[in-house]
């Protein structure tokens, strides 16, 4: 039971990373596209002070923090977590050269916190166990 929980889990990490994939690469909003009509309309997902990078931040955090449960498994976190922060700053700097697609330090700095802050959250966690 505890094995198929895991291979849920890694089916829907590399689901969600092959979708991120697609979102940052495709030449403008996929997702404003589908709920608007509007390949140039970001979704706000919380209405906040920092516009559509939130929706960054809890990407990135949901995203370590199935990749942190996954590699956990094989005690083997330290290794998601540089491929995690990679994949934040390179997929943004590519916006610099897909069209209709902008790179914004808001952006970049949302991705790695939501990395950071799934790390650091499952740290605690984990050291409250102990």
């Amino acid at each position: 039971m505890k094995n198929n929980i895991f291979k849920v889990l890694k089916y829907t990490y590399y689901l969600s990373l092959t979708v991120l994939l697609i979102l940052y690469l495709f030449p403008g909003s996929l997702i404003g596209f589908l709920l608007y009509g509007d390949l140039g309309k970001q979704p706000n997902l919380i209405s906040n002070p920092i516009g559509t990078s939130i929706n960054h931040l809890i990407f990135f955090f949901y995203l370590s923090v199935l990749s942190f449960i996954i590699h956990i498994k094989h005690k083997k976190i330290i290794y998601s977590f540089p491929f995690l922060i990679c994949v934040s700053v390179l997929f943004e700097l590519l916006h610099l050269i897909i069209p209709n697609r902008a790179f914004e330090l808001n952006d970049l700095f949302a991705n790695s916190v939501g990395v950071l802050s799934a790390f650091f959250t499952l740290i605690f966690i984990k050291k409250l166990k102990n």
